[in-house]
């Protein structure tokens, strides 16, 4: 595939005569994977129909190849830019082959029809976006999800060189969205494509992104590397939100928690988590979310469950990494654990750094227990551990998961 290169120089776009974008300056070179960053009305979608020759700028010029733009023919411009919208509206009851063979058109002659090598391009397209099966429905019939698969299938027969995306995956499930930025990612690596796409996750552009361009009231607030863009400061200025950000110890990206600020406002009531080793993400966010005062302890500062914690701005107990548990975080874990209505016991292994917390729910007014495994498959105490959890579960609420320890509580809280 030949090379390609995409210039944007200081390019301005109204409607009417609001300006939308200002002084937006930069380049794409073949197998650079740029996402667009920003929040609402912040002109993300304004810069992809300038570069896509929807929205001609009033100042400035974008260049394709060291050519304007705006000056080459528009089916020149469709064999080498492909354009993935937010929302694709289509009339007419067409197959969903028939709209992908529409990615052809730029590629044939006029009153030309498709040729056996159109149609294996195509095919190749819904096979690589699992369309393939698709090919006979109405694209009206589909769902959100499965069309959006097929206007993606019908960008890559156009077999581009450049590829443009407003939120590609805002339709799909978590399975489809994986598997289309998987194939993306591996045409602009393989392929040498250049892929500018608009992110409405952060934590999904940090993932598949090169390099990001942060948007902030139609001019770059910053751009460049995503580590030097998505920082704490930037996301606070641009967003208004406090995050923390950190490297991701298995895939070295960067994951983003927004804080959560607690009301002073009377909540249903304390519940106290112990846990760790991230038995109690999804429990935190839940309880969070249903309006529970939570807190933590004792977690050993660095564990994902200790991450989200501080995401959610919770009161913890913390304690040094491979450290036991010290008399001071004890003292506040016993007295976290008397405040509590309820304390929640997660799946976690028990060693002799850890036992303590065991010892300290025995002062809990309402324990529950979420039970996934034996105590004897994670005690690591010689059996110290399983005498203390049998004590503790003679008087507890054994659940099986963590989704069983909300619904209780929310059923109990109905019938107060």
């Amino acid at each position: 595939m030949p090379s390609v290169t995409l210039q944007i120089n200081n390019i301005a776009c109204r409607y009417e005569t609001v300006n939308v974008l200002e002084n937006i300056n930069f380049s794409a070179d073949e197998g650079d994977f740029i996402g667009v960053i920003g929040p609402n009305a912040s002109g993300k979608s304004t810069l992809l129909k300038s570069i896509s020759k929807i929205l001609k700028p009033h100042i400035g010029v974008v260049l394709l190849n060291e050519r304007n733009l705006y000056t080459l023919k528009s089916i020149e411009v469709a064999k080498k830019i492909a354009v993935v919208p937010q929302e694709s509206v289509i009339s007419f009851a067409f197959s969903a082959l028939e709209v992908v063979l529409m990615g052809r058109i730029p590629h044939l002659n006029r009153f030309e029809m498709e040729s056996t090598k159109d149609l294996a391009i195509a095919k190749k397209a819904m096979q690589l976006t699992n369309s393939w099966y698709l090919r006979e429905r109405p694209i009206n019939q589909l769902s959100g999800g499965e069309k959006q698969r097929v206007i993606i299938a019908r960008a890559l027969t156009q077999e581009p060189k450049v590829l443009l995306l407003d939120e590609p995956t805002g339709h799909l499930d978590i399975n489809h969205e994986i598997e289309i930025l998987d194939l993306i990612k591996k045409l602009n690596k393989e392929e040498r494509m250049v892929v500018i796409a608009i992110f409405h996750d952060l934590n999904i552009a940090s993932q598949y992104c090169d390099r990001l361009i942060l948007l902030n009231k139609g001019k770059i607030f910053t751009a460049g590397r995503v580590g030097n863009v998505l920082t704490g400061e930037n996301i606070e200025k641009v967003y208004g939100i406090k995050v923390i950000v950190k490297q991701d110890e298995l895939s070295g990206k960067l994951l983003i928690h927004p804080q959560r600020k607690r009301t002073i406002k009377e909540t249903k009531g304390r519940v106290h988590i112990v846990a760790g080793s991230g038995t109690a993400i999804w429990l935190m966010n839940g309880l969070a979310d249903n309006g529970y005062d939570v807190s933590l302890g004792v977690i050993n500062i660095g564990d994902s469950d200790y991450i989200t914690a501080k995401a959610l701005d919770l009161d913890i107990v913390e304690e040094k990494p491979f450290s036991p548990i010290a008399r001071e975080s004890h003292e506040k874990n016993l007295k976290l654990t008397r405040q509590a209505e309820y304390v929640i016991l997660t799946n976690i292994p028990i060693g002799f750094a850890n036992i303590k917390n065991l010892e300290a729910i025995k002062e809990a007014k309402n324990l529950i227990i979420i039970e996934e495994q034996p105590i004897e498959k994670r005690d690591y105490t010689k059996g110290e551990a399983t005498k203390l959890y049998y004590e503790l579960k003679a008087g507890a609420l054994v659940v099986k998961d963590s989704y069983a320890a909300l619904e209780v509580l929310k059923k109990r809280s109905e019938v107060l």
